[in-house]
Order: structure tokens, then sequence, then C-alpha cells
């Protein structure tokens, strides 16, 4: 496994860009690059379970590993979701569970650099490298808007 990293400069304040990030009507529609109809359902507490969907149901089961608001955001992956049922324990599962994906959000000069960091599977770098960045273009003209 290895972590890559994107980031982005938004003209926007922290809250506003974290606002979007977990936003219930925002995060449907910054996430639909990595997959459309993507949902999640999570209270984004430290130490909350966070479901992840794609349109059709299937999706990861994750943790909120840490949650400090407007500033950074670590989520644990711990498995898949397969029609509606977990697998934290199969052999693909086991290759890349305990992945983070992190988000931290710093206040530059009036804007915020949202910079993430993700642990990935060289299976899954190219996806990676061409949905990332659909993502953080997303949520910069989402949070510009909202100014």
């Amino acid at each position: 496994m290895k972590t890559m990293e994107f980031k982005t400069m938004i003209n926007a304040s922290p809250e506003k860009v974290w606002e979007v990030l977990l936003g219930e009507e925002t995060y449907p529609i910054w996430t639909a690059g990595f997959a459309e109809g993507s949902n999640v359902k999570t209270d984004w507490k430290k130490g909350s379970k966070a479901i992840f969907l794609d349109g059709t149901g299937n999706g990861m089961v994750s943790e909120i590993a840490e949650n400090i608001p407007y500033k950074f955001l670590s989520i644990r992956h711990l498995g898949n979701v397969i029609n509606g049922t977990e697998d934290r324990v199969s052999e693909e599962v086991k290759g890349w569970a305990g992945a983070l994906e992190n988000y931290t959000l710093t206040e530059v000069d009036g804007q915020t650099e949202w910079k993430i960091s993700a642990d990935i599977t060289d299976d899954f770098e190219g996806y990676m490298l061409k949905t990332w960045p659909l993502a953080l273009q997303k949520v910069k003209e989402l949070a510009e808007k909202k100014n």
C-alpha cells in the first residue's frame, strides 16, 4: 500500500469547505466522480461507523478515526459492503483494511488549502489519479459558490 496526496486552494473559509465535505446535500455531489449515487451513513463523530455506498448499495465500511472540526478528518477503511453485507475478513479486504483517508484544512491568506492523504493499493492508483482531481474541483466550486 502507498500513500497518495492531493491538494487545492479554495477561496472560502475552512468552515465553508468543511460544510461542503460533510454536508448531507453536498457530499453526494462532490463524490459523484468516484461513483454515481454516492452517499454516506455516519454522524462523523470520532469512533463512529461510516458506511460509504455507491448508487447500487455497494461500497465500504469504515470508522471515523479522528474529527477536529474545520481542521482535520481521518477515516479508517475496514472492509467492503457487498449487496448490503459487510465484509471485513476476505482476502481482498485484508490487502487494504486499515487504510487511512485524511483531510486537512489549513487557512492560508484568507483561503483554505484542502489536502488529502489517502492510502491506496497499486490496483487503485490509476482510478484515484483520475477521480481525486475531479473531487477537489467539485468541492472548490461548491465551497466558493457558498461564499
